[in-house]
């Protein structure tokens, strides 16, 4: 195992960018960069002998800068959207960043995914960042003091473990929207890659893609992915849901599980992930808005369906939803949360 730490880029208002190369025995390598806790690529030696980098996102910082959805980062304090952009926590009512369409609150503001983050080495093949976000910081209540640990580990396992504290009482919810593709090149979409998710249940949305409140059957509905299938299958099928988000842009209730709750899987490459986590819900999004317009790596449009995310979080609008598993910590109580993507190649 080794790291290697470099210089990616310098923000406008001067701040220095790092990055963190972590390679295994294996020869896979995990990149960070410090903007946003970000994995900036994930590099798989393959069978057939080329090296695929699964992670889209942008070769500069400049990209991730100016044309970022999120491409990697890591987002909180609240994860997904925020109907009204509003929530009450012991009786108190805050409003927060509207900075969707200025109706809903997405990713907490944005604010985690564009600040840059401390890092250090921590052992041999972990990388540890941190941030601390100000009492009143896009409306949220206290201030917030999170990190975020980065390890490979030689069984081919991207390993990323939250912990986060906050002053006051308040909703916390992290996840990181890390787009893959696992042929390594945006010149493919990914509905051909297959995936299988272990849910009976997911939360349809409104024409905000905030949820209903209902926890709808996804047996009979092109939101059955219990059994394996192509992320394509159905995703043009009459659904309502499907119009909405343009594809899948929406939360899937997990079942408990020991063993892995996702597998996706990619012919050409030969490449299987499984995913493993303590969260209770994961954001199927499936790149529905990516029009080609903007310039992804290798010099490469992202074009629609580019790549799909696999956000592992407390479901969306939990605050104002209590009928679903609740998110709010108390002053002082530490949120911890694991999630492990292991590949085999």
């Amino acid at each position: 195992m080794k790291i290697e730490k470099s210089l990616f880029g310098t923000t406008p208002n001067g701040k220095d960018v790092d990055k963190y190369s972590i390679t295994n025995d294996n020869g896979m390598t995990l990149e960070l960069i410090t903007y946003g806790a970000t994995i900036q690529s994930v590099l798989i030696p393959c069978a057939d002998g080329k090296i695929r980098d699964v992670a889209v996102g942008f070769d500069s910082l400049d990209g991730h800068i100016n044309h970022s959805d999120y491409e990697g980062n890591t987002v909180g304090r609240y994860a997904n959207r925020l109907h009204n952009a509003q929530f009450s926590v012991g009786g108190q009512k805050y409003v927060v960043s509207a900075n969707e369409k200025g109706k809903t609150c997405l990713h907490g503001g944005g604010e985690f995914s564009t600040a840059v983050w401390d890092a250090s080495v921590d052992t041999d093949n972990s990388v540890v960042m941190s941030y601390t976000s100000p009492n009143g910081s896009m409306g949220f209540p206290g201030e917030m003091m999170s990190k975020v640990r980065f390890t490979l580990t030689n069984d081919n396992e991207v390993v990323i473990s939250y912990t986060a504290i906050c002053s006051a009482d308040s909703p916390i919810n992290f996840t990181n929207h890390i787009y893959f593709n696992f042929t390594g090149s945006t010149e493919k979409n990914v509905l051909a890659h297959t995936l299988r998710i272990d849910s009976d249940a997911f939360t349809p949305i409104d024409a905000d893609s905030i949820p209903t409140g209902e926890i709808k059957p996804v047996k009979g509905t092109a939101f059955d992915f219990t059994q394996e299938k192509a992320i394509g299958r159905d995703i043009e099928m009459n659904d309502e849901q499907l119009t909405i988000g343009k594809g899948y842009d929406h939360n899937f209730c997990l079942n408990e599980t020991a063993g892995a709750v996702i597998t996706a899987k990619e012919e050409s490459s030969g490449i299987e992930m499984n995913v493993y986590t303590d969260m209770p819900g994961v954001q199927l999004y499936t790149g529905n808005f990516f029009d080609g317009t903007i310039i992804g790596k290798q010099g490469l449009p992202l074009i629609k369906n580019a790549g799909f995310c696999l956000e592992t979080q407390f479901y969306p609008d939990t605050p104002n939803q209590p009928q679903f598993p609740q998110c709010n910590f108390k002053a002082g109580e530490v949120f911890r949360s694991t999630t492990k993507y292991q590949f085999k190649f």
